[in-house]
């Protein structure tokens, strides 16, 4: 029983014309099993090769959170508590925005707030490490003043306009916060000062058409 039992083992089954052999289920579902695992494999090193060289990658921008609150929506229920995050992002240059976004969590308010930074990016002028001109801008109830410092001045500012200005390329600055504490309404405040500079050049076009006229 035994010498037949190991010859119809050994009998291929022929399922075509051609000649062809069915393998074994398992045999099957072993090189089935291997196929997946090598599949699994080569996704997971592509998942940490692109994640290795997305931290290898230097950081066009820097971020900071300056800001997070919850807040509450009245509905049928009850209330809604959710995350709003404020977050600044510069390149240490010339370019910085401000992003408000709210969210389920703290995570995903941040990363709204991140991305929407991104979209309201202002790019301003600068005399060498400061600012061009004196500014004063107001937004709602806050107020901010700025002036240009001279070298080895330093940043001289409250938290909310340290915080901006520490991502921008600007050294020396002197500010001052007036009216409203709120730091949205600060952080706004600081960006449209920021946008309103003229660089030294068109002070000089401007003063000459006047002078035409």
């Amino acid at each position: 029983m035994e010498n037949k039992a190991s010859e119809n083992a050994k009998q291929p089954r022929v399922i075509n014309k051609s000649g062809t052999t069915k393998l074994a289920d398992a045999v099957v579902a072993e090189k089935e099993q291997r196929s997946d695992q090598q599949f699994r494999n080569q996704r997971r090193d592509n998942r940490r090769n692109r994640r290795a060289a997305e931290e290898q990658a230097p950081k066009e921008f820097d971020s900071i959170t300056i800001n997070i609150g919850r807040v509450a929506r009245v509905v049928k229920g009850g209330r809604r508590f959710r995350f709003q995050a404020l977050v600044v992002i510069g390149n240490h240059k010339n370019k910085v925005g401000v992003g408000l976004a709210k969210g389920s969590d703290v995570t995903s308010a941040v990363t709204k707030a991140e991305q929407r930074a991104k979209k309201n990016l202002v790019t301003f002028a600068m005399n060498q490490e400061t600012i061009c001109h004196e500014v004063e801008t107001k937004v709602t109830g806050a107020k901010v003043m700025m002036k240009p410092a001279a070298p080895g001045t330093g940043i001289i500012a409250g938290g909310v306009v340290r915080s901006i200005i520490g991502l921008t390329g600007i050294k020396n600055l002197i500010s001052k916060s007036l009216g409203s504490t709120n730091k949205i309404n600060i952080a706004y405040a600081v960006v449209e000062g920021l946008r309103q500079q003229v660089p030294r050049k068109d002070w000089t076009s401007n003063t000459k058409e006047e002078a035409k006229k």
